[in-house]
């Protein structure tokens, strides 16, 4: 027996700590699909390889694609970067929407996407409702320097191939502030659920306990 299904978009800028959002709203029971996952599986199929190796000669060696080169290769122009969407892109919605099914095939009231360029893609649309992490920039660069060993001048960089963070927030439903601990965090993700009226086995749990 399946369920009417509604979606919730989560996004977030470079650093704002959209992954531990969604590993919040896992906790909450709710289906969380990683559509970075879903694209490095796609990036490991010879077909899709195929037609990298074709747009960005040298970035397939021995059947392995080459992350940094073709990084180097297709984000350093916003052109070289559309031919890269395009080959990937469809390939991860179809993953994404074969994964949905089978959420709601299960009974998943709400499916969460967890896609980071979002609303530069123009996919807000798509959504029920949208989940913007934010968190002040220089918050953000120190935690991607922890995490990456990237330099602030690469974080920038990466930052300003994204849309503006204040343009995000007029797009966005709710957006969640990360600028400070876990434990507010993980509220704020609570009363946006209660918000919207999201349920999942939290929900669930939260009413027997009540």
């Amino acid at each position: 027996m399946t369920t009417s299904l509604h979606r919730l978009g989560l996004t977030g800028s470079i650093g704002a700590g959209k992954s531990t959002v969604a590993a919040l709203l896992r906790e909450r029971g709710l289906t969380v699909l990683d559509a970075d996952a879903e694209a490095r599986l796609v990036t490991q199929e010879p077909e899709i390889l195929a037609q990298i190796e074709a747009a960005f000669p040298n970035t397939v060696k021995d059947g392995v694609l080459d992350r940094a080169a073709l990084a180097a290769a297709a984000f350093a122009y916003p052109e070289r970067t559309k031919v890269l969407n395009a080959i990937t892109h469809p390939r991860v919605r179809a993953r994404m929407t074969a994964l949905e099914a089978e959420a709601t095939a299960s009974g998943a009231s709400w499916v969460v996407q967890d896609i980071p360029l979002l609303f530069e893609s123009g996919q807000e649309k798509n959504f029920d409702a949208v989940l913007l992490v934010d968190a002040p920039l220089e918050t953000r660069i120190q935690r991607v320097i922890e995490r990456s060993g990237l330099t602030r001048e690469e974080i920038l960089a990466r930052d300003a191939r994204q849309m503006p963070a204040a343009e995000k927030r007029k797009k966005a439903t709710i957006t969640l502030e990360n600028d400070g601990d876990l434990a507010g965090l993980a509220r704020q993700v609570d009363e946006a659920l209660a918000r919207l009226g999201v349920s999942g086995q939290w929900s669930v749990e939260k009413e027997s306990n009540s």
